[in-house]
């Protein structure tokens, strides 16, 4: 099979979706591995480790998909992609169809098979691809809400000048996570070990029973319903929007109308903003300009949060796609077939969506 691996082209977007170890292990499964040059320097992968692994280095994005039959990528396709992917290939990458409707229908016109990391499912039901990207969005959320709480990071729209775990007679900083699960739960993990006060939420039971069991009074866990969030939101210094449902746009927990009642500086990090966010007043950001500020509080909407941390997310993104990558590669399409919580990452094929988005 031939396997091509693009330049990711989203701003500031350092991921790739192949090292050069992969790299090498589908090519002495028989595999031809295309990449194009330049790929893996944002990760600190450079092109000689590829050619060293026996991949092709190929100049532009073009070549790449002309040359290909499987297009890995981390982020979905951009605008100036759509009109390279052809009925023949297969494309593997993040897609949160959810939240753009003109990707989904470029991609639909296309008459490929899109297999999304995000909607892939282990036997046990859960999102081994999605997982250690969330991970990551976690543990960052709280670091970056940590930062633009303080005063000096951004004079334009400064923060409230607040310590994450308070000084000897402060008391610390009130962080809300909404969501239990895996994004939750890691941006719990920080927030605990920098001394914050944490509320986590979420509708799963088991989930809070769990956490209660690990961190006992440290964390108030507390079952969702819109007047304790509203009560919690309120008093928060930074909430993080943790909440996923696979496949669909996230719902929304926090309205305009209590964003409007928080603090002056306080920091909204809403980590669902790919599948639509959970925040009424979220917007998508970049890394170039990360915030927007509405009613005196500071967003926070980088959709692509672990390519600041390129080198770690890839090799984390690495260990959990490419063994699905390699089934992919020995099979083709027929792979997903003989694994039924694989063909749930299967998206679009033949011209038609295959999800309820």
């Amino acid at each position: 099979m031939k396997i091509g691996v693009p330049k990711e082209i989203l701003a500031h977007e350092n991921r790739v979706a192949m090292t050069p170890d992969w790299a090498r292990t589908l090519h002495e499964a028989g595999h031809n591995v295309y990449v194009q040059a330049g790929a893996g320097t944002g990760s600190s992968f450079h092109d000689e480790a590829y050619r060293k692994a026996g991949a092709v280095i190929l100049d532009t994005t073009e070549e790449v998909f002309k040359k290909s039959d499987i297009i890995v990528k981390v982020k979905q396709p951009l605008e100036q992609e759509y009109k390279l992917i052809e009925e023949r290939h297969i494309l593997f990458t993040y897609l949160h169809l959810a939240s753009s409707k003109t990707l989904t229908d470029a991609l639909t016109r296309t008459g490929a098979h899109c297999i999304a990391y995000e909607t892939i499912e282990d036997r046990s039901g859960r999102l081994p691809l999605l997982k250690p990207m969330s991970e990551v969005a976690g543990r960052m959320s709280v670091q970056i809400g940590a930062r633009f709480l303080e005063r000096g990071v951004n004079d334009q729209h400064p923060g409230r000048g607040i310590l994450l775990g308070g000084a000897a007679g402060v008391p610390p900083a009130i962080v809300t996570i909404l969501g239990a699960g895996i994004v939750g739960r890691a941006a719990l993990k920080i927030a605990v070990g920098m001394g914050a006060h944490v509320n986590v939420f979420d509708n799963n039971l088991n989930a809070l029973s769990e956490i209660d069991d690990l961190y006992g009074s440290r964390v108030a866990t507390i079952f969702s319903t819109s007047s304790a969030i509203e009560k919690r939101v309120l008093e928060s210094d930074l909430v993080i929007g943790a909440v996923l449902i696979t496949g669909k746009k996230a719902p929304m927990l926090v309205t305009e109308s209590m964003v409007k009642q928080m603090g002056y500086g306080s920091v909204i990090v809403d980590v669902a903003v790919d599948q639509g966010g959970c925040i009424e007043t979220s917007e998508v950001t970049s890394h170039d300009n990360p915030i927007i500020v509405k009613h005196n509080v500071l967003h926070y909407g980088v959709a692509n949060m672990p390519g600041a941390v390129p080198n770690t997310s890839t090799h984390a993104l690495c260990n959990s796609t490419m063994p699905y990558l390699l089934k992919l590669a020995n099979r083709g399409i027929s792979a997903l077939d003989e694994d039924p919580g694989f063909k749930k990452g299967l998206n679009i094929a033949d011209g038609k969506l295959l999800i309820d988005i």
